[in-house]
């Protein structure tokens, strides 16, 4: 019994080391960004490195009280409280994962850095610093850009596995989108 207990306990240490390792590495980096952008530009004010290149990127210091991109706007206590919901769903089902789903893996991690990060500066600051502005797109930050990145690999990757699925056994993907007086015939 003991060692059944501790082996899990290993299992959920290595899977969180995981999840924390990489997750962590996003937050630092995306709190050093934005630390670096908050001490050297005012809110609303922008940084141009180089004409030519201004028109297609800059670095445009903004106070963001909603989502990821602007959405949003005064909705900052909510959006805490869903930092805090996702990250516990993302604790509790990242060690149930296959450690051999790769992909499913990086996209929670991915996701988790990102909704850390923010919730860092809403806790720290009451509004998230988003600084990155590519062309006529809405300001992000690098939290905004990972939680993008790990939904879009989590779609791409549940509808690669569904057309997969589908192929693998087309009766069953038939059957599912047949009527009941139909299947029978």
């Amino acid at each position: 019994m003991k060692s059944t207990w501790r082996s899990n306990l290993k299992k959920y240490l290595q899977d969180y080391a995981v999840l924390f390792f990489f997750s962590g590495l996003i937050v630092l980096l995306d709190q050093l960004t934005k630390n670096i952008v908050r001490a050297n530009l005012g809110n609303y004010e922008i940084y141009r490195p180089d004409l030519w290149l201004t028109q297609y990127v800059r670095i445009f210091h903004i106070h963001n009280t909603g989502a990821a991109f602007g959405l949003f706007q005064r909705f900052g206590g909510v959006f805490t409280f869903l930092s805090f919901v996702v990250g516990i769903f993302i604790l509790y089902y990242f060690p149930q994962i296959s450690r051999t789903d790769r992909v499913l893996r990086l996209a929670l991690c991915l996701q988790f850095a990102g909704a850390v990060g923010n919730l860092l500066d809403r806790i720290n600051h009451g509004y998230v610093t988003d600084f990155i502005s590519i062309l006529n797109l809405p300001v992000f930050n690098l939290a905004d850009l990972s939680i993008s990145c790990g939904v879009a690999l989590l779609v791409i990757t549940m509808w690669v596995r569904d057309r997969k699925k589908k192929t693998e056994n087309p009766a069953e993907s038939a059957a599912a989108v047949l009527p009941e007086d139909a299947q029978g015939e």
